[in-house]
């Protein structure tokens, strides 16, 4: 009996294992993360940046990131892609322009990257801050980018979009000078979006919220709460417009200041950063989510009832 059990275990081990180096080989690295969260490729960011989001491309032949300065007032998105067995050399993203770029993301089918954008809007009445922007796939190339109007909120700060199986966009608002931050979705109806809701969100405190991530299936929401630090908190959607059972991450991830959350496809790992308020010691870090999810994923079904 002993000796089976021994080879069960010695199993289990060698299939781990196993996983680890198919999943490691997907992302081209050695080390993959469990519940405690590791930095993923500390040198992307040089030492007078910080580093900000981080996604992959659906299919994970390339990955996108956000650098700034350290004063926060230039903001610029690179791209390194999968060359064989390794990574490219870091080059700035093809949407990437003289203006300040971030907060991007993919819809789920990968044919549309949205994103916020500085750059000129050129519409009377809408001032120069941040908006959404997309390009979408034709063939191997992308589109130039279009401006995506989001009609009731033209003249607020529009950041961080992400999207739904559905073309929903979620993304934070907020007044010019950054206050009264909150998450808002717009439904995309006849190819065009519509005026912007303000997320009903369920929590225990009023606070600003920032950075959202939404899954594909809208079932459940990341973001993050604007405090003394950056927490992040996920919630389930019950169904009728309303995001419930809030809770912080656990205490592995909610070490200092967390935000700009992204779950990569098949809801395996998420990426965040990492670091205080001062912009000193940022990190873009991973973990496995999974555990976290099933959490939500009984909270999911539990509101449904």
């Amino acid at each position: 009996m002993k000796s089976l059990q021994f080879l069960f275990v010695f199993l289990l081990i060698l299939g781990c294992q196993s996983s680890n180096k198919d999943v490691g080989a997907n992302f081209l690295t050695d080390q993959v993360p469990d519940d405690t969260p590791l930095v993923f490729m500390a040198d992307l960011a040089p030492k007078d940046a910080i580093i900000h989001k981080g996604i992959f491309s659906p299919d994970l032949k390339a990955f996108y990131y956000t650098l700034s300065d350290k004063a926060f007032e230039r903001f610029d998105v690179y791209v390194i892609k999968k060359q064989g067995h390794r990574w490219s050399k870091p080059e700035k993203a093809f949407f990437n322009s003289e203006f300040n770029e971030h907060g991007m993301s993919f819809s789920p089918d990968g044919k549309t990257l949205y994103f916020s954008s500085t750059r000129p809007v050129n519409m009377e009445g809408v001032p120069a801050t941040w908006h959404i922007w997309k390009s979408e796939k034709k063939g191997s190339e992308w589109t130039k980018p279009t401006f995506v109007d989001i009609p009731n909120l033209r003249d607020k700060s529009v950041s961080h979009p992400t999207v739904t199986n559905t073309g929903t966009l979620y993304f934070h608002s907020s007044e010019l000078d950054y206050s009264k931050m909150s998450i808002y979705h717009s439904a995309l109806v006849n190819g065009k979006y519509s005026e912007a809701v303000k997320t009903q969100i369920t929590l225990d405190i009023d606070v600003d919220k920032c950075t959202p991530y939404v899954s594909p299936d809208e079932d459940y929401l990341m973001f993050a709460t604007v405090g003394n630090e950056l927490e992040l908190v996920i919630c389930s959607n019950n169904g009728n417009g309303v995001w419930q059972n809030a809770r912080k991450l656990n205490k592995q991830i909610n070490t200092l200041g967390q935000g700009n959350p992204y779950v990569t496809p098949g809801d395996q790992f998420l990426f965040f950063t990492s670091g205080d308020h001062t912009g000193s010691d940022w990190k873009l870090k991973w973990v496995n989510i999974e555990n976290e999810l099933k959490v939500s994923e009984k909270d999911f079904l539990r509101s449904k009832k």
